[in-house]
């Protein structure tokens, strides 16, 4: 028997998430799941509308509920949810509450094992409490930070006889590996609510579902540091720097020319004024696909130019970021080499050998480290701390599949404001 696919509409406006369900849900989803965001901004009427449009389907709502059990529950029951969410971090009293209303009202109770320090054991007591499903849930943060959650989705499928599922991440690559490892239930979110067609993705996921294949897919996946270098081949400044809070901009930076793009870890250089002699040496330092970051004060003259372009080149540098000014920039256009900079002078300094290289400097207002992921484009330069690059790649990854999805949204007929309802969600004052 194919494990069963549960759709999590993880959206905050309901008609977002209408939407898509009208789309997947026909082309191979068992239960619809009103996700946490959409029951807390819409309220149980996104439970009662999805009943309304999917009868046949089991309704599941993410509650996450920690405590008031029996309440929670019964609203949830009466709104039409034939499966609801309780927390595992929850008390014993909250669950077997949970699992009494559930009774008397119809409805199963799944436990989600999110957060939870121990799973395995606690998976053992909520079986033992009566619970009639329990999901292994890596979180939307964790998930970010590279984890997957099938190791305790292995163990966790071991140590019970319930039905187990899983949530964190899921795509059309991994369906099938979360089967393999003790699923009896996949939760799919971003994979479908995402795509550009929720139809087709879905159709994918229910194949590798049924066939036990894993399709591979570029996007709706998260990485560890092996990856970051191809995330941010895919995503553009603009997503990193919406990733990263609205921030990570080295202001004033721009490209030589239009299309430039680098990405790469950097090797900063500290120079003076005019003086460009630890920028060429710091080609010879540079690993193939480096990024050379360099701190001139933000002035000129210029201390790089064609033949240090050419130089860099031979060595495989991917790009080359000066707080400062270049020169020979028709040269360096016609090479096609990635540079961005404060400043384009004809004049140049001389090789007087003060500064450092491979020092934490400062660029465009905001500190660089060495081994810092860098990515720029046309719209300028953003830097990635590397003790956050596998978490914000990610992140950067994830802004780019909800542009995706809202983009469709705008083709198909609807303007920006009407898609994310922007009158609903200004600050009221």
């Amino acid at each position: 028997m194919s494990a069963i696919l549960q759709l999590a509409l993880d959206f905050v406006d309901l008609h977002r998430a209408v939407g898509v369900a009208e789309r997947a849900v026909p082309a191979g989803v068992d239960w619809v799941e009103a996700g946490t965001p959409l029951i807390k901004s819409e309220g149980l009427d996104a439970v009662r509308e999805l009943k309304r449009l999917f009868p046949a389907k089991t309704i599941v709502a993410d509650m996450k509920i920690m405590d008031a059990g029996r309440i929670e529950v019964e609203s949830a029951a009466k709104a039409g949810a034939g499966i609801i969410d309780v927390l595992g971090t929850a008390t014993d009293a909250t669950i077997a509450e949970c699992i009494q209303a559930g009774k008397n009202y119809g409805a199963k109770i799944a436990v989600d094992l999110i957060a939870v320090a121990d799973p395995v054991a606690r998976a053992r007591q909520v079986e033992a409490l009566g619970a009639d499903y329990i999901a292994v849930h890596v979180a939307i943060d964790e998930q970010m930070r590279g984890r997957d959650p099938f190791a305790i989705l292995y163990e966790v499928s071991q140590a019970v006889h319930v039905p187990v599922g899983v949530a964190g991440g899921i795509n059309s690559e991994t369906a099938a590996a979360a089967v393999a490892h003790g699923a009896a239930y996949v939760i799919v979110g971003g994979a479908i609510t995402k795509a550009l067609n929720p139809e087709a993705a879905t159709a994918e996921i229910r194949r590798a579902l049924d066939e036990g294949v894993a399709i591979p897919t570029t996007l709706f996946k998260r990485g560890g540091e092996e990856e970051i270098r191809r995330v941010l081949s895919m995503v553009s400044v603009a997503n990193l720097s919406d990733a990263l809070h609205r921030g990570g901009v080295l202001e004033g930076l721009r490209p030589l020319f239009p299309g430039a793009r680098l990405a790469g870890p950097a090797l900063t250089v500290r120079t003076y004024p005019g003086d460009w002699a630890k920028p060429v040496e710091a080609i010879d330092l540079a690993q193939p696909g480096d990024v050379l970051v360099i701190d001139v004060g933000g002035v000129g003259p210029a201390i790089w130019g064609e033949l240090a372009t050419h130089s860099a080149l031979q060595r495989g540098v991917n790009g080359v970021v000066i707080d400062g000014a270049i020169r020979d920039s028709g040269d360096i256009v016609k090479l096609g080499f990635p540079a961005f900079s404060r400043l384009v002078m004809p004049n140049a300094g001389e090789p007087k050998g003060f500064g450092e290289i491979g020092v934490p400097i400062r660029v465009g207002g905001l500190k660089v480290e060495p081994g810092d992921w860098i990515l720029g484009d046309d719209d300028g330069v953003v830097v990635l701390p590397r003790k956050l690059a596998v978490e914000y790649a990610n992140r950067a990854m994830d802004v780019l599949e909800k542009e995706n999805r809202i983009r469709e949204e705008i083709k198909e007929g609807r303007t920006l404001a009407q898609v994310t309802d922007l009158l609903r969600w200004e600050k009221k004052r």
